[in-house]
C-alpha cells in the first residue's frame, strides 16, 4: 500500500513540517488540528467553546477531503490546556458525532502551538471498497 497524502484548503495549512493527514489503505491518520480559521490562519475566538466548535469543523473538513466524514473518525486524542473544560467538550462532541462515539484521550497540556485553548488529532478508519 502506498500513502497518500491529503491535503484541503477548508482546514487551515500546516504551520510546520507536517501533512494534514496521511491516508494508508482505508486508515487516515489526522494531524492536529487548532481553532484557526482557514481563511485567516487566525483563532476563530479567545472563547474556548468558539475555539472546540472551529477544532471539530477544521477535522471535519479534513476528514471529508480523505473521502469520508468525521462520523468515521475511530480515536481522538483531545489536548487541553485546562481540562476542568472537558465538559464543554463533551457539549460539543456530541454537536458533531452520533453514537456509536470513537474512542478517546483527554490529556492535560502545559502549552498548545500559538497559544491555542485545545488541539485535536486522531484516525480515521474508511469504508473499505474492496
Amino acid at each position: 500500500m502506498s500513502k497518500v497524502i491529503i491535503s484541503t484548503e477548508n482546514a487551515p495549512a500546516a504551520i510546520g513540517t507536517y501533512s494534514q493527514a496521511v491516508k494508508i489503505g482505508t486508515t487516515v491518520y489526522l494531524s492536529g488540528q487548532i481553532p484557526l480559521e482557514p481563511e485567516t490562519m487566525e483563532f476563530v475566538s479567545e472563547d474556548f467553546r468558539a475555539q472546540a466548535v472551529q477544532v471539530f469543523k477544521n477535522l471535519a473538513a479534513v476528514c471529508e477531503a480523505a473521502g469520508g466524514e468525521l462520523q468515521d473518525m475511530v480515536k481522538l486524542q483531545i489536548y487541553l490546556i485546562d481540562l476542568g473544560q472537558f465538559a464543554i467538550v463533551n457539549e460539543v462532541m456530541a454537536e458533531f458525532f452520533n453514537t456509536p462515539y470513537p474512542a478517546r484521550a483527554a490529556i492535560g497540556v502545559k502549552a498548545l502551538p500559538k497559544g491555542a485553548q485545545i488541539e485535536i488529532d486522531g484516525v480515521m478508519e474508511l469504508p473499505s471498497t474492496d
